[in-house]
């Protein structure tokens, strides 16, 4: 017989049917009237269910009666109304098969409640956990809200590449790729000779799929990309990650006013989609992790959201009636208690901030008329800050060359970038999204690590 999921046996089975069910062993308990209760978990969804095991089952002096928590096993049985609180079917079993023993000696997940510390030191069994099996559903759900709305509106997902030989960012911050043996690297001249390496040049992994989603939106019209991106950046804080994924969409004829549209029809929409299809695990979070999450979550669907100038957010800043850690003038980058305390504080709802100082934005924005600033986005959301980073991306072919070259890149690096502006150029836009800090926005978890299956952070490439 076929294997019936938790999340499908509490929704979609009638009382009577004969099922299968496997799943690893919460918790169990043994009734005077020779019986046992047991509550089984499979991840398929955040509640379990209840097996009743009777004493008449052959194995249940030797087996059943020494089942521990983390121990996986086989019940094959009747679905039944459940007389218990809380519950309304549970599972009689007509025979139980143990497949996997978990000795409670070592076995790390017992019932008392364990610290995110310490659960990053067993990723390989943090994901039993109710938090944790709560963020893999909701990271699935979210990603598949993601594909959809772009696919409902005509969008090409397109693949990127991870291995590079361009700087999208222009920070350096990127990890190397290299076959050299790093005892014996090759030189010349005092200098690493790199057309002697794989590639025949520098190469490194991806910090954005960007610059090369721009080549297929200028002959596809709007494009995508969702995968893995690299920062060799040395932050080990709850903010940072060395890998994490980012939802990177790239539109033909669009303008900033048509960017900033799509990344707040894009938030509505995920957001809309993660409360409807994963209503549990948001309640679960909403309990046990940040009491008000939901209703944050409710708040950026429904309100408007507020669109100011980095200036006047410069302005509004330097009036606080609040000291900064960081101080703010025109020209300088906000942190994040700036952006948060201009939508938790002044406005009360998320924030658009647009035209920024060139100086303090990557090369490929477009200049605006001023000469001063460019045509960037930043959507700033309550409690975690900047959540979209976005902008028209610049299409005149002498403006872009000068902006490479004070940036002190590499020209040649870029040649084909500049083509672009040189073969039918258009005006374009896209915006960046870092999947992980959505996650933390919905969930309320506020460490970054919490939120990806495997964190890679400096000094840490366990499993």
């Amino acid at each position: 017989m076929k294997r019936t999921r938790i999340a499908d046996l509490l929704v979609g089975e009638k009382i009577g049917d004969d099922i299968v069910v496997m799943g690893w062993v919460r918790t169990r308990r043994d009734s005077k009237g020779g019986f046992s209760f047991i509550e089984l978990n499979d991840g398929s969804c955040l509640t379990g269910i209840q097996v009743i095991a009777d004493q008449t089952l052959p194995n249940y002096q030797d087996e059943i009666v020494k089942l521990q928590t983390g121990c996986s096993i086989r019940v094959s049985g009747i679905l039944t109304e459940s007389p218990g609180k809380g519950q309304k079917v549970e599972v009689k079993a007509n025979a139980l098969t143990v497949l996997g023993w978990a000795d409670p000696d070592v076995y790390p997940l017992q019932k008392k409640r364990h610290s995110f510390e310490f659960l990053r030191t067993i990723a390989h069994l943090r994901p039993r956990t109710n938090t944790f099996g709560a963020v893999a559903r909701v990271r699935n759900a979210m990603a598949r809200a993601i594909h959809d709305f772009f696919q409902k509106r005509g969008f090409i997902y397109l693949h990127t590449p991870i291995i590079t030989g361009s700087d999208c960012e222009g920070a350096g911050e990127m990890f190397r790729v290299t076959t050299f043996n790093l005892d014996k690297v090759p030189q010349e001249n005092g200098k690493i000779d790199f057309t002697k390496d794989f590639f025949g040049g520098p190469a490194n992994l991806t910090v954005s799929g960007q610059l090369e989603a721009e080549i297929y939106a200028l002959a596809m019209g709007d494009v995508y990309t969702f995968g893995p991106t690299f920062r060799a950046e040395n932050s080990n804080t709850s903010r940072h990650l060395a890998e994490f994924w980012m939802v990177e969409p790239e539109m033909a004829f669009c303008d900033l006013e048509g960017n900033v549209d799509l990344a707040i029809a894009f938030l509505k929409d995920i957001f809309a989609s993660v409360l409807r299809d994963c209503r549990e695990d948001m309640e679960f979070f909403n309990r046990f992790v940040d009491k008000t999450v939901v209703r944050t979550v409710e708040d950026l669907i429904s309100l408007e959201f507020e669109w100011i100038s980095y200036t006047e957010a410069i302005r509004l800043l330097g009036k606080a009636n609040q000291k900064f850690e960081y101080p703010v003038e025109w020209g300088s980058d906000l942190q994040s208690e700036h952006e948060r305390y201009l939508c938790e504080k002044v406005f009360g709802k998320p924030v658009v901030l647009t035209d920024y100082p060139k100086e303090i934005k990557p090369f490929y924005m477009k200049m605006n008329e001023d000469g001063k600033t460019v045509r960037a986005m930043d959507v700033l959301a309550p409690k975690i800050g900047e959540i979209i980073g976005g902008s028209q991306r610049e299409d005149d072919y002498d403006i872009l060359y000068k902006r490479i070259v004070d940036a002190g890149l590499n020209i040649d690096d870029y040649w084909w970038y500049l083509d672009l502006r040189k073969f039918g150029t258009v005006p374009h836009a896209g915006f960046g999204l870092g999947f992980e800090r959505l996650i933390q926005f919905v969930t309320g978890l506020s460490n970054i690590r919490d939120v990806i299956p495997f964190p890679r952070t400096p000094g840490n490439l366990s499993f």
